[in-house]
């Protein structure tokens, strides 16, 4: 059996359960196929890039959960920009949003927290432990920015006889690919530098059924949402903002 471990410092918690189980009880037949990835070094590479338009971030509250507060303040003592970590519901969605704005408006850069009934400024320290032993921070890909450095997770010490790559002789993924190749403009979305509806293939060859990128996978992706509240199929076609998402606090999602 493979597992296909996949998310961010959300599940990841739990993959390290499994591997710490896994091998405790000497398992031969499970493997782990890693593609956990980080959040913030997926912030920082986009408002690294000089031609981003992104004025600010709402950051997932789940990770949050497990993290803590410490690397998004990191962040925003490097870049001022400014982050409010929220929660999913539409009320807790619209209260990140304000405190967002008000930010903007004031012209402040700080990390507010927005679902503290749930994130902790510590985050959740036996979870942190768990990701310690059993992970490694690694460069990882990530579709539409390339090589990420610390951008992801990898089976740690002991815990690497379980990993599905080396056993298996599976090859490293590619971080960049061609446009003939890859028509998702996924990278320039994140960057706040187009709407989901100008990339050739939303909605034609991408679509929930069949994604071709993270932002179309999930359900809180910008891409899932525009199809999901594109006007009815009678002519009409989504109109992106001329500055695409500019202005707006965007997800890494």
């Amino acid at each position: 059996m493979v597992f296909l471990a996949v998310g961010f410092e959300t599940t990841a918690p739990a993959t390290a359960l499994l591997a710490r189980q896994a091998l405790a009880l000497g398992l031969e037949n499970l493997s782990l196929l890693v593609a956990h990835v980080r959040v913030v070094p997926a912030m920082a590479a986009i408002l690294a890039d000089p031609a981003n338009q992104v004025q600010g971030f709402l950051a997932a509250g789940h990770v949050g959960a497990v993290m803590g507060l410490a690397e998004l303040e990191a962040l925003v003592a490097a870049q001022r920009v400014p982050v409010v970590v929220s929660g999913f519901e539409p009320l807790e969605l619209m209260a990140g949003l304000v405190a967002g704005v008000r930010q903007l408006e004031a012209g402040r850069a700080v990390v507010g927290n927005a679902y503290g009934q749930v994130v902790r400024p510590a985050g959740n320290p036996a979870a942190q432990r768990q990701l310690a032993e059993e992970f490694a921070v690694v460069d990882q890909p990530w579709r539409g920015l390339g090589v990420l450095p610390g951008g992801g997770l990898a089976l740690r010490g002991p815990y690497r006889r379980l990993d599905a790559r080396e056993r298996f002789g599976i090859p490293t993924m590619q971080g960049n690919r061609t446009a003939a190749a890859d028509p998702c403009i996924s990278g320039r979305s994140l960057r706040g530098l187009a709407s989901p509806p100008d990339c050739p293939a939303f909605g034609v060859t991408c679509t929930p059924e069949h994604p071709l990128g993270a932002r179309m996978v999930s359900s809180e992706g910008a891409c899932a949402a525009y199809y999901r509240y594109r006007p009815p199929v009678d002519g009409a076609s989504i109109r992106p903002s001329p500055r695409g998402t500019q202005g707006i606090l965007a997800s890494p999602s």
